[in-house]
């Protein structure tokens, strides 16, 4: 005879773990912040409010760690280097997007185990992204 089991709670997303919306919220508007300020990296961005593009980054990084499927819903499959292939993302480009990125990630005092994970993603991301040399 088998003992019965105990029935395991599913497990929590990394979405949910770091603390879900407000989360998500404060690391893309932190980010934003910090391109808004950059000449460079701003210029990559064609819209004059930054506004749709933070809504953007922060719908897809939700989804991507397991909260709502806005982005999906929204704008289909993500497809990163597709929308990306427009802009010349150079190392330099990729570089100020991760200086960024990283000192946003500062903002969220993470737990060191999730703040390595999120680092990690990022950086494979933005290197991933890459589709220009740099302009000599």
């Amino acid at each position: 005879m088998t003992e019965p089991t105990t029935p395991q709670p599913p497990q929590q997303s990394f979405y949910d773990a770091v603390g879900g919306p407000p989360t998500f919220e404060r690391l893309v508007h932190e980010f934003y912040r910090r391109v808004a300020a950059d000449p460079e990296l701003r210029a990559m961005y064609p819209e004059q409010d930054l506004g749709p593009a933070e809504r953007r980054l922060r719908m897809f990084l939700e989804q991507y760690w397991g909260g709502p499927k806005a982005y999906s819903q929204e704008r289909g499959h993500p497809r990163l280097r597709m929308r990306h292939v427009d802009f010349a993302v150079t190392p330099t480009m990729r570089d100020h997007w991760l200086t960024h990125m990283y000192a946003a990630v500062d903002t969220l005092d993470l737990d060191p185990s999730h703040d390595l994970v999120l680092r990690d993603y990022l950086e494979r991301a933005a290197y991933m992204l890459v589709n220009a040399p740099e302009n000599d």
